[in-house]
């Protein structure tokens, strides 16, 4: 953790909805006048898409059949490690773009499904902000989850993380159900051992919660709506949480536990604006305060 180059990360499964959450932090940023360095968790893959394709191919051809995005082989931990522990340190650090689809392959006229070359950060920026898979990762080589400044978790329900999933690879991918079965299939041990776990070193957790019927995700034609739903709130350190302004703040909250406050699903963004604004205005009085400005 750094006064001078403070983190944020926020961590969550494929399909959890993390990029949503980016959003609205850039809103954030947008309003708050902060110039963040924002790091997508895709670029600490190990293998491009290609390669992915046949190492799973390999691996399942000697039999296993759990070779996955989530695990530690196929991830640059150490690296995503060092940029943490070097931005902290010093505000500056490398990294690299993944190119998801032919319209963010184009400006670096290169193929879809690749990555960059590794590249220094840009200098002055006021925070670091990553969102992906790893974020809070802990393993017996490296503990990523004591970085951050702010963690925090995003964590649907399980059937409503695959209903997301399913509904993202099939309409924005092209996949067929069965492919997205199997992905999720293979990728269940590496979900409880590298996935799981992180939400237990997170600050805060946002699990959004269908209250219509999700018994079979396999076979929902549509994802449950905001409305379709509550998102539960919990703080691991409530102290100094003024949850009364959020209850007064947020129509029809209630508090679930004495560090856990539920919102309809339909103020989740309002609720985070509402949640972090004051946390990040306190990180950049903080860093001024360190670098001598005030």
């Amino acid at each position: 953790m750094s006064e001078r180059h403070p983190i944020i990360a926020i961590t969550g499964s494929s399909g959890a909805g993390t990029t949503s959450v980016t959003r609205t932090f850039q809103d954030v940023f947008r309003r708050e006048s902060v110039n963040a360095a924002i790091i997508e968790g895709d670029s600490f893959h190990r293998y491009d898409r290609k390669e992915m394709k046949l190492r799973q191919a390999e691996a399942e051809s000697a039999g296993n059949m759990n070779f996955s995005h989530f695990g530690a082989e196929n991830n640059l931990f150490p690296e995503l490690e060092a940029l943490f522990s070097d931005y902290g340190s010093t505000g500056v650090g490398k990294h690299r773009k993944y190119l998801h689809d032919a319209d963010e392959a184009a400006p670096y006229q290169q193929e879809p499904g690749t990555f960059t070359p590794w590249e220094d950060l840009p200098e002055g920026t006021d925070l670091l902000f990553y969102e992906g898979l790893h974020g809070a990762v802990v393993t017996p080589e490296v503990n990523v989850a004591r970085h951050p400044d702010l963690l925090i978790g995003v964590v649907p329900v399980i059937n409503l993380e695959w209903i997301q999933k399913l509904y993202r690879d099939k309409t924005q991918r092209g996949y067929s159900t069965e492919a997205v079965t199997d992905t999720i299939l293979r990728r269940m041990p590496d979900y409880l051992h590298y996935i799981c776990p992180q939400f237990n070193h997170t600050h805060v957790n946002f699990q959004r919660v269908p209250i219509v019927d999700t018994s079979n995700p396999f076979t929902a034609r549509n994802i449950p709506t905001a409305d379709e739903s509550m998102v539960v709130i919990r703080f691991a350190q409530p102290k100094g949480i003024d949850f009364q302004y959020l209850l007064n703040m947020i129509h029809d909250s209630w508090m679930s536990r004495a560090n856990t406050i539920v919102v309809p699903g339909g103020k989740m963004e309002l609720a985070m604006q509402l949640i972090f604004t004051p946390f990040i205005w306190r990180m950049m009085e903080r860093r001024q305060r360190a670098l001598g400005a005030i």
